[in-house]
């Protein structure tokens, strides 16, 4: 057998990786930051290639540590998997799909009709981002691939926003509706292209600014969807999330305008799972899904 880099230099790097941090990675693995950042130069030694530089106070991976990092998380991720399921006796391994909280209600549910995963499926919820190896991820969908570099990528839609309102209220134009009936989504500081009433009302023309201050304020589509159609304002959501009921008539388009999102929502895998036949068939399932109208 070829020579085996040291296990404990492998898992320092990995952390040290994730988080772009020695004092992280220590506080993870429970030593101190010196003790991570020697086990780093024991691993850049043994490939003879520096894994990282420093730019001031912020830590950097060159492009060997980019070339080894996605790699190394994948195999840290397989072993741990062959131990649980050495543990388990046997049984055969679970298919854990990682998936944002909005796309897993609206758009993954109904999308698993017709799945059948031969080891069991274990869906997880959760917001970005996912690290595949501590969290035992095989597949993640979510907004964009920007948390994901050195990860295969396979865009699954790009969504449009649309302006809902409970029908009662969807008669007012937007122009005239008192800022205190208007809904506003905040994804959280990771996300820049969240949906935005400045950003729609550029994209129609119309002349408006708001004060988020005055309206409801949420924190997840999902939640805008149910104030929405509880008739507390107007809110903009997915066209995806929202067909069924526009459909139905629970929920009315105030405006005709579909403004596109700036970002697909994408599946993405380390190389590693793409050997994988129990995932390369959800993720041609979704594909499948997703171009439906």
């Amino acid at each position: 057998m070829r020579p085996l880099p040291p296990l404990n230099a492998l898992r320092a790097f990995e952390a040290a990786a994730r988080h772009l941090s020695f004092v992280q990675a220590g506080t993870e693995l429970g030593v101190t930051s010196a003790a991570v950042s020697q086990q780093v130069r024991n691993l850049e030694d043994f490939l003879g290639k520096r894994m990282f530089v420093r730019q001031g106070n912020q830590l950097f991976l060159t492009d060997a540590g980019r070339e080894v990092y996605p790699r190394l998380e994948q195999s840290l991720a397989d072993i741990a998997a062959l131990a649980e399921q050495v543990r388990e006796g046997g049984a055969r391994r679970r298919l854990v799909l990682s998936v944002l909280p909005s796309l897993a209600e609206h758009w993954l549910a109904p999308a698993l009709e017709g799945y059948q995963s031969p080891g069991g499926l274990d869906l997880r919820v959760e917001d970005d981002p996912v690290a595949f190896a501590r969290d035992g991820a095989d597949l993640r969908l979510t907004y964009g691939a920007a948390y994901y570099a050195g990860h295969q990528v396979e865009e699954l839609f790009t969504d449009t926003i649309v302006a809902v309102a409970a029908p009662g209220m969807a008669d007012v134009p937007l122009e005239d509706l008192e800022e205190a009936r208007f809904i506003h989504t905040h994804w959280g500081p990771n996300y820049v292209t969240q949906p935005s009433w400045a950003n729609f009302f550029a994209h129609t023309g119309i002349r408006r600014s708001l004060d988020p201050a005055r309206g409801t304020r949420v924190g997840q589509s999902g939640l805008a969807l149910a104030v929405a159609r509880a008739g507390l304002g107007v809110a903009l959501v997915q066209h995806r999330m929202v067909r069924a009921d526009l459909a139905s008539g629970t929920l009315r388009q105030v405006h005709p305008t579909r403004m596109p999102m700036p970002l697909p929502y994408v599946a993405v895998l380390p190389h590693g799972r793409t050997r994988r036949a129990d995932i390369r068939a959800l993720v041609a399932h979704l594909l499948r899904k997703a171009a439906m109208p």
